[in-house]
Order: C-alpha cells, then structure tokens, then sequence
C-alpha cells in the first residue's frame, strides 16, 4: 500500500478533489472527516455526469422522485458530501493481497482504504497489485527432476479443471511430458500452465490428444 494518505474533507468542494486527483496522477481520493474517520470516497466515476462537462438531466419517467434528485445533486453539487461515494470498501491493514484484488474485481474499483484502529493508514490501489506481482518471488521447489514431477501433480490438484482426470507427468532434465485424456482444449492449456509455473521447469510437452475447435 501507499502510506502518503491524500484526502479530502466532506467541506471541500469537487473542483478541490478534481484538482488533487490530477496533481497525483490517482483516480480517486478517500473522504476523511475532521475526527479522522473514513466517510467516503470520491474518484473520477463520481465526477463523469457533471454539469461542467456539459451533463444535463434528462427527463426519465422511470426514475423515481427520489433517484431523480440523486442525480440532479451528483451532478451539480459544489461540495465533496454531495457527490462522494459514501460507505466505500475498506480492508484492515493485513488482509491478503487476494483478498484485496478479489474485492475490486467484485464492486468494480481501482484503489481500497487501508485501515487500522478506525483510521485510515494507506491506500492500495490496482497499481500495487501490479508491483506485488512484478516483485513476487517464485516458490520454492528442490532440485532435481522427481521433486518438479511431484509439484506439478500437486498444482495439477488445486482448482485447475483437471481433478481426477487420469493424467501422467514426467520429467527429463527439466522438460515436462504430460500425458492423459483431457476433456477440452481449456483444460490443455491450464495443464500446460500448472506445469509451466513451477520453478526449475525449462519447457513443456504435452501428448494429449487434439481438442476439434
């Protein structure tokens, strides 16, 4: 996560929060009230209906009273209360990095608070995610070709499409034959992957029979 915290008060107006978010090259900022606590968040989706880029509200008869007000207020109010995101997604400060990208894929957002004690102490965002993969190490396998063979059946195991297919693996100087009845090409191709993402592998040969397209 980032420590640097850049915030905004739910007083400050939304041409504040656009100036910010363009200073820092972020697509949105956390909403933080004056005793500290996470309120909101406003990022660039809570700024795309604006009147200033030339929204209007159209007439909708399917909308309620209600969800017509709410539009009419994202789109014109001056300050950051009105047009905030309010109940954002938040996560504590050790939550796995699965955890984190499962939760963005799921609400469909880019960065999540980071919190401890009720304050918020970071923010990581999809960029992060990137860099945790860029520097992940790979795991540890032992030398030799028989401990390779044993860790890819493990991996051919786990969630993979494969389970209880009747599947052979062997291993010479580091090149990996696989063999067996696949029942698709997708189920193929993650054989070829699982056996690829194990440490000491140095290519892959698979003698499944041919999937028609």
């Amino acid at each position: 996560m980032k420590a640097r915290i850049i915030k905004v008060s739910p007083d400050n107006s939304v041409k504040q929060a656009a100036e910010l978010m363009l200073a820092n090259h972020i697509s949105g900022v956390p909403v933080i009230d004056d005793e500290g606590r996470l309120v909101g968040l406003i990022t660039e989706g809570d700024l795309l209906r604006r009147s200033e880029l030339g929204h209007r509200t159209m007439a909708d008869e399917s909308l309620s009273p209600e969800e017509k007000a709410r539009t009419y207020i994202k789109s014109n109010a001056w300050k950051v209360a009105d047009v905030m995101s309010c109940n954002p997604v938040s996560v504590e400060e050790d939550t796995s990095l699965a955890r984190v990208a499962n939760l963005m894929e799921e609400h469909g957002i880019k960065r999540i608070p980071v919190m401890r004690a009720g304050a918020v102490v970071g923010i990581v965002s999809r960029a992060d995610l990137l860099q945790a993969i860029i520097f992940a190490k790979p795991d540890e396998t032992a030398p030799g070709d028989e401990a390779i063979r044993r860790s890819i059946m493990i991996r051919l195991s786990e969630n993979t499409g494969l389970e209880g297919q009747d599947l052979t693996v062997t291993v010479a100087n580091g090149v990996v034959h696989l063999w067996g009845n696949v029942s698709t090409e997708e189920c193929r191709k993650a054989a070829r992957v699982a056996a690829e993402s194990v440490r000491g592998v140095t290519g892959v040969v698979d003698h499944f029979p041919k999937h028609e397209t």
